[in-house]
């Protein structure tokens, strides 16, 4: 059994597709107050930070906990979730025709040690979008995708903002998740 630290949809399909037992638990971390401490960080480095915190703020008993987490970046700037759907259109205007940074971040943790963390990366080649696109998708799309950094889910018709993808089709999902198996291998929580 596994307490995944998140709300997450995308990560939840991932667990239960791979067959692995887990209860949620979402964390409850301010996650934009952690991002200003950490300051200017590269942000492989904040999404591993926001995993990490994640699985150390969610109290697993017997059982290890699972945070995870990703971060988008543009041309160097970090981009969050959309507040809103018009700040949605201004970021994809923004990704338009440029290579979107998606760091997927993950850590495990057992009684509030952290056990072990990794960060994977993949490279977005966002084809240039027109306006009219853009109005299209987000009125297909919205609200759902304002629960998503990089304001797509690569599962529906979010793959229509890419011409090519360089990365594990897991980490742009939202989870490195054959890194986290084999941890969870490694650390003998499942067969090998």
């Amino acid at each position: 059994m596994l307490v995944l630290a998140s709300k997450s949809a995308s990560r939840r399909a991932m667990l239960e597709a791979a067959g692995v037992e887990f209860m949620c638990q979402p964390a409850q971390l301010d996650e934009r107050a952690l991002e200003r401490e950490l300051g200017e960080v590269p942000p492989a480095f904040v999404a591993g930070a926001l995993a990490e915190a994640k699985a150390l703020s969610v109290p697993g008993g017997p059982y290890p906990v699972l945070g995870s987490d990703s971060v988008v970046s543009v041309e160097g700037q970090r981009f969050d979730k959309p507040a809103s759907r018009q700040q949605a259109a201004e970021h994809l205007r923004f990704f338009s025709g440029r290579t979107m940074m998606l760091h997927s971040g993950a850590a495990l943790s057992s009684g509030g040690q952290l056990r072990w963390s990794h960060v994977s990366e993949a490279r977005l080649h966002v084809r240039d979008l027109s306006a009219d696109f853009i109005t299209r998708y987000l009125a297909a799309e919205w609200p759902e995708v304002g629960q998503c950094v990089g304001v797509f889910r690569i599962e529906a018709m979010g793959v229509q903002l890419f011409e090519r993808i360089e990365g594990d089709h897991f980490t742009v999902l939202g989870m490195p998740l054959l890194e986290v198996l084999g941890a969870l291998r490694d650390l003998g929580e499942l067969p090998r």
